[in-house]
């Protein structure tokens, strides 16, 4: 269990970080006053639900992944191709480079926990064996449901690059990533890779993955642009004023990947509802959307299908174009997407 906290944080780390302006009292600070509204005594109670009570947050019968083809992925287009794999593991094909963010294909998403949170679907660390070699793997946060060990080791082989929240490197070189292979970006950096220009944006979070690493790292989301197009993943995060300073530093956004699910009366400031997460994309001025961080494990008392529900109603109620992939399928910015409500 303990290979899975990841990296301690050392003096050396502490100075690093101290430098960010989001470094303020011995922790990185989110823009706007952040605060988990529950009590240790409603903690029991939570911990039961979470665990234990499983009626309607999990799918009856285990989704289906759709078997990757890789000669389909890696044909030459000029429009942006990219795989949901659920929860917000996104694979992408963009100006011939192959790109992953938060690849979390483990089966469980609470590993130190005596109680696992399990996966909807089944073998998925196997998933890792069909890609390509990976150009980029670009991390958000240092959460469990986003970064996982068993993930990172098998994957190793395969990915060249990685660009990450600042804090997030020592737990990669921890696990045996080559140090020299990551960049660690701070809020609004941009670095060139390749022909894309990548940009690390402010989200309403936390992170952490003990009791004494609490927001010891960043936490965010990432705009990938080319020439001809405009790619936003908003990460983690409650509904903030930083969603129009996004959209006005950096949209409009011809498509975004928008948090949606694990959402809860006691936590709603780190993590939005799904009528929010409609008006953030409006707010990011994106032109189509998804919504992802759901579908892939049950981290809140919802339903597991109540935030692709509320987030289409939502969208169709405020005029916004929204998809709905299955997991595994190949979606191409090219074609207009056929829109099914398979997970009904």
């Amino acid at each position: 269990m303990r290979k899975h906290f990841g990296g301690k944080i050392t003096e050396v780390h502490i100075e690093q970080y101290a430098k960010s302006v989001n470094w303020q009292e011995s922790k990185f600070v989110n823009i706007e006053e952040t605060k988990m509204e529950f009590s240790f005594r409603k903690l029991p109670k939570l911990l039961y639900k979470g665990f234990f009570d499983k009626e309607g947050r999990e799918p009856k019968q285990k989704l289906p992944i759709a078997p990757f083809d890789k000669e389909k992925f890696l044909s030459p287009s000029d429009k942006v191709k990219f795989i949901w794999y659920g929860h917000a593991t996104v694979l992408m094909r963009m100006n011939g480079r192959t790109l992953l963010i938060d690849p979390m294909f483990g089966p469980n998403a609470a590993p130190i926990s005596p109680f696992p949170v399990k996966r909807f679907s089944d073998n998925t660390l196997n998933i890792i064996d069909e890609l390509p070699d990976i150009d980029l793997v670009l991390f958000t946060h240092d959460h469990y449901d986003h970064l996982d060990f068993d993930s990172i080791k098998k994957l190793k082989s395969k990915v060249k690059q990685y660009f990450v929240a600042l804090g997030v490197a020592r737990h990669l070189v921890h696990w045996g990533v080559d140090a020299s292979l990551i960049t660690e970006f701070d809020w609004w950096e941009n670095k060139s890779f390749d022909s894309l220009s990548i940009t690390f944006t402010p989200s309403r979070h936390f992170a952490g993955r003990g009791l004494r690493d609490r927001a010891k790292s960043l936490w965010g989301g990432w705009v990938i642009k080319s020439e001809t197009e405009n790619i936003w993943f908003s990460g983690d995060g409650g509904y903030g004023k930083h969603f129009v300073e996004i959209g006005n530093k950096l949209g409009p956004f011809d498509f975004a990947f928008m948090e949606c699910g694990q959402y809860n009366e006691n936590w709603h400031q780190i993590h939005m509802y799904p009528e929010e997460s409609i008006q953030a994309a409006i707010d990011g001025q994106a032109r189509k959307v998804m919504p992802i961080h759901w579908g892939g494990f049950s981290l809140a008392q919802h339903s597991w299908t109540d935030p692709v529900d509320r987030f289409v109603a939502e969208g169709d109620k405020k005029n916004v174009e929204w998809i709905t992939p299955r997991k595994g399928e190949i979606v191409s910015l090219n074609n207009n997407h056929h829109n099914t409500k398979w997970w009904k």
